[in-house]
């Protein structure tokens, strides 16, 4: 457990693998984080080092889990975060005064308008959005149904790098969108007019094909 020189290189290369990572303990500026195994089972390694860097990537995060926080953001005139900045189709950050794609609401739609409307942004490529709908429904979901709409959120986002060329990062988010997927169909909850078995037969034959068919289209949702 000696101080790693570049510990943020190493959680991003185990992040990038698929790995996963959780907080253990923060002692002062040091910080000792855990390297577990893709299912989150065995710990592997550990890394200790305070490095400010480290402390930037994990500012709010207790886990690989945990998305990262909002930063820079845009506020309205009431000083809720917005943001404003343009993005294109995939969520990539354009140039101020350019033209980028309408942003959705940040409110939670009712179960099924959720549905509707992440699927109509499919079908226009835009699955970060889609994720975005997905994300807001999940926050506000009740407990029992929050690893369908954060699966379904995660594969969204699996989706979207896969768009963008990031195969790791795609198939990554992959694997935690399937465990969630798999988890919730199994209590027998509703789906919403989805069919949970073909998303997950879809979710694997990316997994075991991931350079085949391009990722926005054919797929179940």
């Amino acid at each position: 457990m000696d101080p790693d020189p570049d510990a943020l290189a190493v959680l991003r290369r185990w992040e990038d693998a698929g790995g996963l990572w959780r907080v253990l303990a923060r002692q002062g500026r040091a910080v000792t984080v855990g390297l577990y195994r893709c299912d989150g089972g065995e710990e592997i390694d550990r890394l200790v080092a305070d490095d400010p860097r480290l402390a930037r990537f994990l500012a709010g995060r207790s886990s690989s889990e945990d998305a990262p926080p909002a930063v820079d953001r845009d506020r309205d005139a009431e000083g809720r975060a917005r943001q404003a900045r343009p993005r294109d189709r995939l969520g990539r950050p354009l140039p101020y005064g350019s033209e980028g794609v309408e942003p959705v609401s940040e409110e939670p739609l009712p179960p099924l308008a959720t549905v509707a409307a992440a699927r109509e942004l499919l079908a226009d490529g835009r699955p970060f959005s889609a994720h975005e709908v997905y994300e807001a429904r999940w926050k506000a979901a009740p407990t029992e149904e929050r690893d369908l709409w954060q699966g379904l959120a995660q594969l969204c986002v699996a989706i979207t790098h896969a768009e963008r060329g990031n195969r790791t990062g795609a198939l990554r988010l992959l694997g935690r969108a399937r465990r969630r997927l798999e988890a919730y169909a199994a209590t027998g909850g509703p789906a919403y007019g989805l069919d949970l078995g073909a998303v997950v037969s879809w979710i694997a034959a990316r997994q075991g094909d991931p350079d085949g068919l391009p990722w926005l289209s054919g797929h179940p949702l």
